[in-house]
């Protein structure tokens, strides 16, 4: 059976990622995350490669670094989910979100390997969530020095992926 995973309350996550979580539509992020399994995979797979090294202005991202990044976020972000859902109180850490897209060796990766590489982390993702009981979802910890829920980082995954697909189809390529 999959899970619903409702909207969280104001106080489950920081102000700064009330954007990400209003981007979600409906009212579960479990079933946005997995419409978003079919849809970003498929896109990523539809830009040339040509286009790949493009960037839409001097010092933004090239497509493959901002397919990267959400790639990347979505890693922390589960780690996250994960720790907290099982009970873990140690506060995690932030992270430099610059310093990892330099330390990618882009010119090994072709966006096929990028649309493989989202697929399966976001595979790993909806398990993560997948068996979470309503307890586990509402547990809460210390992200980047602020505190969280489990099921609003469902939200800000989801909505963080979003955002930067639309940047994606807007800013790149105009759509």
């Amino acid at each position: 059976m999959k899970p619903i995973i409702a909207r969280p309350g104001i106080d489950e996550a920081p102000a700064y990622y009330e954007r990400y979580v209003d981007i979600v539509s409906g009212g579960d992020a479990y079933a946005f995350m997995e419409k978003q399994l079919e849809n970003i995979p498929a896109y990523i797979k539809s830009i040339s490669e040509s286009k790949s090294e493009f960037r839409y202005a001097p010092g933004k991202w090239s497509v493959k670094e901002l397919i990267s990044h959400i790639t990347d976020c979505e890693r922390v972000f589960s780690y996250r989910a994960l720790t907290f859902a099982r009970g873990e109180s140690i506060a995690l850490p932030g992270f430099d979100q610059d310093v990892w897209i330099k330390n990618i060796p882009f010119d090994l990766y072709s966006l096929a390997d990028l649309a493989e590489e989202f697929e399966t982390v976001r595979k790993g993702t909806l398990l993560v969530y997948k068996n979470l009981s309503e307890e586990a979802l509402l547990r809460k910890g210390i992200a980047n020095k602020n505190e969280v829920s489990v099921r609003a980082i469902a939200y800000i995954t989801a909505g963080h992926a979003e955002h930067h697909l639309s940047i994606l189809q807007s800013r790149y390529f105009g759509k």
